[in-house]
């Protein structure tokens, strides 16, 4: 039954003797702020106020919520090579979006694996058109690319598979389906949704969620980006508003989904040896910094585009309601599935484990975090970008344009609107920020890598078409944004 209710659970002494089960459940394209217990809190500064996600909030009563979830590259292939892999695009062998997982890969899927846990991927994967079965992974039900949103053939450990429905309640049948078998060992599911992904296409039973309500204006919209300049168009809001409502109606619908698979847990009686963590691929801009105006976007260095969801859910470990507001990566997911697994984590891993923080919410995890961002030639607009964000500020650079450097103070200007980098008075600040930046810049190992994409030699910077999509076309998306 979907959005099954569950017993509230109950906060056990001390961790269990046995190995626990690890579930990560992830979307593509969800915000940070696009769940109904962080739009409660932000209150008047929240877009969508009415959005419910009961499911998800109920995770973060009984468990952890990160305030400051972050991926390390806000783009759909390298930051889910990032959750797997523990390391940064620059060494996992993933750039942009049209590469593959590589098939020898270290990451959690193989380590747990080589350990004896049950591993398992089901639903997006999206790496390039990767097809089989998923690497580092025991099972694997799974799709090619973006798939569709209804009726999408999967493969399942590589074969083609016909499926009927909504593709995430496909792919959640398949998660139950696989929690639900008998074993002797642990296991290990990732649950990938494609949704919130365009084009936004809701199942029927949330198509007609939030009638009439209205977005919130972007208060950063006509602070544009340096890479991209303002166009023409109406003042005040972004110019296709329409789709929102669809997007934030998938996300309503993942809820419903994320409840299915919590049921199951309570159903099996497994629920209080099982960690549950949930999360997003990358943020989405609408309208921030004449962002995401038309057909939405991430990528770039923003907190809309690189800061995300992040719940961790484990009864015996965490105190319910805990809170952090310690800066957690995606590149983190890794080491700590092994940590809590007992399995030595690699070397070459680059995350830290979020475990102190889930026995201890004041605990620290670190001070600074670097970002990058690979220029794509089918996203020419976005330029190859570096970002180093501190708990209290961000320096956002652009290889090869000194002029765009972006330098904000995050506890003054949370929406990155008063660029400080040019101006006399915080030359000294910028200079802090750049040493810093130079020095975890070498602590990651930046480099450019030769499977990234270069420009010279794609013939791009060639304007692309302007699309428009079916959703915009929609005698619904009435005009949604608050005037």
């Amino acid at each position: 039954m979907l959005g099954g209710l569950v017993p509230a659970s109950t906060q056990a002494e001390d961790a269990p003797a046995t190995r626990p089960n690890l579930i990560f459940i992830y979307t593509d394209d969800m915000r940070w702020d696009a769940m109904g217990v962080v739009q409660h809190e932000i209150g008047p500064t929240g877009r969508f106020p009415w959005l419910r996600t009961p499911h998800l909030d109920r995770m973060a009563a009984e468990g952890l919520r990160f305030r400051n979830g972050f991926v390390a590259t806000a783009v759909c292939s390298p930051s889910r090579a990032e959750f797997l892999s523990g390391r940064y695009g620059h060494f996992n062998g993933v750039a942009s979006n049209h590469m593959e997982f590589p098939e020898d890969s270290v990451s959690f899927g193989s380590e747990l694996t080589a350990a004896g846990y049950d591993t398992a991927y089901v639903g997006k994967w999206h790496m390039g058109r990767q097809t089989g079965k998923r690497p580092g992974f025991g099972y694997s039900a799974s799709y090619v690319g973006q798939g569709r949103y209804e009726d999408c053939p999967f493969e399942i450990d590589g074969v083609r598979a016909e499926t009927t429905g909504w593709i995430d309640d496909v792919a959640t049948d398949f998660a139950i389906e696989f929690i639900e078998r008998e074993r002797e060992e642990p296991f290990a599911l990732v649950l990938g949704f494609k949704s919130p992904h365009v084009p936004f296409i809701p199942p029927p039973r949330a198509k007609d969620r939030y009638v009439g309500e209205r977005i919130g204006p972007a208060s950063n919209f006509h602070d544009h980006a340096p890479f991209r300049k303002p166009e023409p168009g109406p003042k005040g809001r972004p110019i296709q508003p329409g789709w929102v409502l669809d997007y934030l109606r998938c996300i309503s619908a993942i809820d419903d989904n994320v409840g299915r698979v919590m049921a199951t847990l309570w159903a099996e009686g497994i629920a209080d040896n099982t960690v549950v963590v949930f999360s997003s691929d990358n943020g989405y801009y609408i309208g921030e910094h004449g962002l995401g105006d038309e057909i939405g976007d991430k990528r770039s260095a923003y907190e809309e585009a690189m800061r995300v969801p992040l719940l961790v859910w484990y009864p015996p470990m965490i105190e319910a309601g805990s809170v952090s507001d310690e800066m957690a990566v995606n590149i983190d997911l890794a080491s700590t599935f092994l940590d809590l697994a007992g399995v030595e984590i690699p070397a070459e891993f680059q995350g830290r484990s979020w475990v102190p923080v889930m026995q201890d919410p004041t605990a620290r995890l670190r001070d600074v975090f670097f970002y990058e961002y690979f220029w794509e030639h089918k996203f020419w607009e976005t330029p190859t970008l570096l970002a180093l964000r501190t708990p209290t500020h961000k320096l956002i650079k652009y290889p090869g344009h000194e002029e765009w450097t972006e330098l904000f103070d995050l506890e003054t200007d949370p929406f990155e609107r008063n660029n400080l980098a040019h101006a006399a008075e915080h030359q000294a600040l910028r200079q802090q920020m750049e040493q810093a930046f130079r020095a975890e810049q070498e602590e990651v190992g930046y480099h450019v890598p030769d499977y990234a994409e270069k420009p010279a030699a794609t013939g791009a910077f060639q304007p692309r078409r302007k699309q428009v999509y079916p959703w915009q076309k929609r005698e619904r998306n009435e005009e949604i944004f608050a005037k």
